[in-house]
């Protein structure tokens, strides 16, 4: 209206389920959209005097009102990431059609206190090169294009780890026999994304067929040189973040009937320092030329004092624990066995070999002055206490495969270090056949022979007793 034609009052509508209408002095108004509901159409009227004296309508206006999009936030390579790794947040918004966006980057500390915008760009990704535990919090992103303004992100909460180490596990066991398949898994503690993987066995390289995001390499079948000691390292990023090399794992794999054996003596597993060891291979077949050899922390080698098939180790250190086999000259190796070194009071006594299916399994608890068992110790498998005993020892008369795992003990004068109890299945006749078959199948056609003219003996004695036992009955 044409304010010197009169002192107007303006009226405002708004078209909604119900009329909205508001009086004002002035003829403008504003307010402010907070949701879709604030779209409409909208009109104006003027009036004036008593009793109120109204114009005509105004033309309606329509005022669109569209949700505004909600930014998405996304990290690479992970949430969970190491020091020193290129770290990579994104910010994407979908809108209908391209769109020049601005972005806001905003961090929430430890203190739990919002920084100043960390960048402002017109970019969508924010890089840290080499990320620290200074860039721990929780991120989020705006996106701006003129005056509209996107929903914020959901909050990514970044977690900076100060080292990575990959570590690993073998299923279903690291004892087997040559032709059954085994697989060693790699993992990185606290993070499973973006990661592949690199196996080393005995230190070396193994193809590159062995790398994968997967994570595993199988043995399938497994054979004899496959015995070794296994480590993996992961990796992920460009440029390329490694972590530290996993702990050893070793596998065992022995054929149905070896020749060649490591006799240990004392025969166990864990030792005390300072007390001797000696180690022998010894050879069915009397062939010469076996060694003994070791995979320590340090590197694979041959035992310091080897005289001819032996070694004497005359005053043990934990440096001495390690992995311990039999190398024949072309690089042959069989029988290997872990052994353990403790500077503590107390070990587990156990057998190094693994313990048969259905047999007994023994384990001592001893002290380091007597050497002899200890009157009460608790034993342990698996991080759970199983047993608590009086006199030291503990006895398992029927093993089971359930019955595998990692064994200590413990008293009040220390607790022993930890050993793997390995259960190994009967080996069948059925088996046995199978291997005889694969060697030779004369062999196996002779062996049937032989089995065929016992089964018929033992029929033609049982006939015979039954005969006379009949005769006699009818004599009397």
């Amino acid at each position: 209206m044409d304010p010197s034609t009169g002192n107007w009052d303006s009226y405002w509508y708004k078209h909604t389920l119900n009329h909205e209408t508001e009086k004002r002095k002035t003829n403008s108004y504003s307010l402010k959209i907070d949701s879709v509901s604030d779209g409409g159409q909208y009109w104006c009227r003027a009036g004036r005097g008593k009793p109120v004296y109204y114009t005509q309508y105004s033309d309606a206006l329509w005022v669109n009102v569209t949700v505004s999009p909600k930014a998405v936030l996304t990290v690479r390579p992970d949430e969970r990431v190491f020091r020193g790794e290129t770290v990579t947040l994104r910010c994407d918004i979908k809108w209908g059609e391209d769109t020049e966006w601005t972005y806001r980057w905003e961090i929430e500390g430890t203190n739990n206190q919002y920084k100043n915008t960390v960048s402002r760009t017109s970019t969508q990704e924010l890089n840290i090169s080499s990320v620290d535990l200074s860039h721990r919090g929780k991120y989020t992103c705006i996106g701006q294009i003129h005056t509209q303004s996107s929903q914020r992100s959901d909050a990514v909460t970044l977690t900076v780890s100060a080292e990575a180490q990959a570590s690993v596990r073998v299923s279903p066991q690291p004892w087997l026999t040559e032709g059954e398949s085994v697989t060693l898994i790699c993992e990185v503690s606290g993070s499973s994304k973006g990661w592949t993987f690199s196996w080393f066995r005995d230190h070396d390289h193994l193809s590159d067929s062995s790398r994968g995001a997967g994570g595993s390499y199988t043995l399938s079948p497994a054979a004899l040189q496959h015995t070794g000691v296994y480590t993996c390292r992961a990796e992920r990023g460009r440029p390329a973040y490694y972590t530290h090399n996993s702990s050893s794992q070793t596998l065992w794999i022995t054929g149905v009937s070896a020749s060649v054996s490591l006799v240990i003596n004392p025969s166990r597993s864990q030792h005390f320092s300072s007390d001797s060891l000696s180690l022998s291979c010894e050879d069915q077949s009397n062939s010469t030329g076996w060694t003994v050899r070791r995979y320590t922390d340090k590197d694979t080698q041959t035992c310091a004092k080897q005289t001819g098939s032996g070694c004497v180790m005359d005053s043990l250190s934990t440096s001495d624990t390690g992995v311990y086999w039999c190398e024949s000259e072309s690089g042959e190796k069989r029988h290997p066995r872990n052994i353990t070194v403790h500077d503590g009071e107390v070990i587990l006594e156990s057998s190094v070999d693994p313990v048969i299916e259905g047999e007994t399994l023994t384990l001592h608890c001893l002290h380091r002055s007597t050497n002899s068992p200890i009157l009460s110790a608790d034993f342990y498998k698996d991080g759970s206490l199983i047993q608590n005993q009086t006199t030291g020892e503990m006895s398992i008369t029927t093993v089971s495969k359930s019955h595998e795992g990692f064994y200590y003990c413990k008293t009040e004068r220390g607790q022993s270090l930890l050993s793997w109890i390995s259960v190994r299945g009967q080996i069948s006749v059925l088996k046995i056949l199978s291997f005889l078959l694969a060697a030779s199948p004369h062999l196996l056609a002779t062996v049937v022979l032989l089995y065929k003219c016992y089964r018929a003996r033992v029929s033609s004695a049982e006939d015979q007793s039954q005969y006379a036992v009949t005769e006699e009955e009818t004599s009397i």
